[in-house]
């Protein structure tokens, strides 16, 4: 028996694949914090509620939001690095999903999760929702999802997150990620060369009032009188085409409005510039347009156009910008 141990022991043993990091089981969480925010200006849309409040997790916060009004001029996949945490981002069309995670978890598991993370908020909120949200974290009922998923990648190990991760880990070889130093981020934030800091005044530069039900209805007045004018001024383009050419004046009275009246559904929902000046101007091209189609239009058509006219310019002028709100705790 004894003789039969021994060579047990001394038996030679198969070699052992190795298996990667990301799909080791894992007992210890590696992404700790994510946020879902609007590309184009780095509005926050949900994250999850945070636990960790060291230093380090709290100056990663920071560097994250910063890194988050730059998103539209970097690229869909990134990491930046602090002292023990690592942020990832992954961004499609005007939706962007970041992560806070540990230093020792693997790139595709923190990008499977941003992917799973990004279909999941995408497919709950339509893209009219989220253009229209004018204060941070309008979904924050998003929250409970995010824990979910947090849950799901940091202790469970299933062969889908398996078969995502190994599919990520094949598009990251062929196309890595871009890696964003430190000093990036401080740039961003202005902290060097004097620069004004980036963080100050982003909320009062994009973010607007609510949109109200008068806003809403002098919108609908606005798109049917737009419809209205450009019907009419592709079918007078077609009848002239083939009659006359003295009609292109009135062609003109009618398209001009229109895309005025564009604008002012443009002004409306968005902040722009030097409002006040285009919203005047606006206004007089859809004031003077109506006028010199007196004859084709009768005296209540060309009011009635005029008065939504005015309505609009009312409630652009009138929507002010939202004062800068607090992260709400998260």
């Amino acid at each position: 028996m004894s003789s039969i141990v021994g060579l047990a022991c001394v038996a030679p043993t198969a070699p052992v694949r190795e298996v990667p990091s990301c799909l080791l089981p894992r007992t210890m969480s590696m992404i700790f914090s994510a946020t879902v925010v609007r590309v184009r200006d780095g509005l926050p849309l949900s994250a999850s509620t945070d636990f960790y409040h060291t230093q380090d997790f709290v100056e990663c916060r920071k560097r994250l939001k910063t890194l988050a009004q730059r998103l539209a001029q970097c690229p869909g996949r990134g990491s930046a690095e602090s002292c023990d945490f690592s942020i990832h981002f992954s961004s499609s069309g005007d939706v962007a999903c970041m992560a806070i995670c540990s230093r020792q978890c693997p790139a595709a598991m923190a990008f499977c999760f941003l992917e799973t993370l990004w279909w999941e908020f995408t497919a709950s909120y339509d893209t009219t929702c989220i253009g229209l949200a004018s204060r941070p974290y309008a979904f924050l009922e998003f929250d409970s999802i995010i824990q979910k998923m947090k849950w799901h990648f940091n202790y469970v190990s299933s062969s889908q997150i398996k078969s995502s991760m190994e599919k990520i880990q094949e598009e990251l070889e062929v196309q890595p990620p871009v890696i964003l130093t430190l000093e990036d981020t401080d740039m961003a934030n202005g902290v060097m060369n004097g620069h004004t800091p980036v963080h100050s005044e982003p909320a009062p530069n994009v973010r607007m009032e609510p949109v109200t039900a008068l806003g809403i209805l002098s919108l609908v007045l606005n798109i049917m009188c737009a419809a209205l004018n450009l019907i009419r001024g592709v079918h007078l383009a077609e009848h002239s085409l083939q009659v006359a050419h003295e009609e292109i004046g009135n062609i003109l009275a009618f398209l001009i409005p229109f895309a005025a009246c564009i604008c002012q559904c443009y002004l409306y929902l968005f902040y722009s510039p030097a409002r006040t000046m285009k919203v005047v101007l606006m206004l007089l091209f859809i004031c003077l347009g109506n006028v010199y189609l007196h004859g084709l239009r009768n005296l209540w058509q060309i009011l009635f156009h005029i008065g939504v006219a005015f309505l609009s310019s009312y409630q652009i002028l009138t929507r002010q910008l939202q004062e800068k709100q607090s992260d709400c705790g998260v």
